[in-house]
């Protein structure tokens, strides 16, 4: 148990020595059950009077931080469910707590907020960072990921996280294939953002193909870059045979819809429309997600 007193402090000691003991609690450091030194132990530990050690445990197990066992042996008590404890701290405390203790200690809070982006750094990432710079694209993808996967999927653009690397900081990040040159050098090498490929068109040539006669093939999705690509892509297989129009989600007027043999939805619109012609695509590669779970599964084992 790593505590450091500052006699020449403004703080009073038993101040110091409590807050600390605290932080080690809501930080996890200690951990519920762990016992706790001696009143004389940890008074010729830190060279304070036993007095000043045994006011501090008095406090912390009135406000119900520490569990005074049989005699005068004292442990870190555990949080019940559904049974908070008394001052249980905020998130905006505990923050306070560790400003307040660095302070104590003589450290700034540049050193502090420097080394806590180091420990968060390190630690394994408990959510994925979609990075995309078309906001329309950007929530296409999101969605898909979300939908996939078990972890909270958040997104911002490239140009945002060029303005903030912070963002990065739990995550691990996640971005279109042909932007990892520009996302890579933006995030930390120890955990590098995992590429996107998106899928072939081979199913929705599949879908084509199925159509005996000449037919009106609509595609709508809520990415306008996605409906330049898939017009492109699916060019060859409608020919001079079908005709192929295009709507970018959400539509003004739905009974234009009315007029398509096929609908072609990427996996938002696909959510919103009820229409038994309506065939579902997805945008990434299926090899693509699989990789970005094992990639989350393999840090938060490490």
């Amino acid at each position: 148990m790593e505590i450091r007193i500052n006699k020449s402090s403004g703080v009073p000691v038993r101040q110091q020595l409590e807050e600390q003991i605290l932080l080690l609690i809501v930080t996890g450091r200690l951990k519920p059950g762990s016992p706790m030194p001696s009143v004389r132990e940890l008074a010729r530990r830190l060279k304070i009077h036993h007095n000043t050690v045994s006011e501090a445990y008095k406090d912390l197990v009135r406000r119900q931080w520490l569990d005074r066992r049989r005699g005068s042996h004292l442990t870190v008590r555990g949080m019940r469910e559904g049974m908070p404890l008394e001052g249980a701290l905020s998130l905006d405390d505990i923050v306070d707590l560790a400003i307040r203790v660095a302070r104590e200690q003589g450290y700034t809070l540049q050193e502090l907020r420097r080394r806590v982006r180091e420990i968060l750094a390190e630690k394994p990432p408990d959510h994925i960072l979609l990075v995309a710079e078309d906001s329309r694209l950007r929530r296409l993808l999101q969605f898909e990921i979300q939908q996939a996967l078990e972890w909270p999927v958040e997104s911002c653009s490239e140009k945002d996280l060029a303005g903030n690397r912070g963002l990065a900081i739990g995550a691990l990040v996640a971005t279109p294939a042909f932007a990892l040159p520009e996302v890579g050098p933006m995030v930390p090498r120890s955990r590098p953002p995992v590429p996107l490929n998106f899928a072939p068109p081979d199913y929705l040539v599949t879908e084509v193909g199925k159509l005996s006669g000449p037919s009106i093939i609509a595609v709508v999705s809520a990415s306008d870059l996605c409906l330049r690509a898939a017009a492109g892509l699916l060019a060859p297989a409608i020919g001079e045979k079908h005709s192929l129009v295009q709507f970018l989600w959400p539509l003004e007027n739905s009974n234009d819809l009315d007029g398509a043999d096929l609908l072609l939805c990427d996996s938002l619109v696909a959510r919103e429309i009820r229409k038994k012609r309506c065939v579902s695509y997805k945008l990434i590669d299926p090899e693509s997600i699989h990789h970005l779970g094992a990639a989350m599964i393999s840090y938060q084992e490490r």
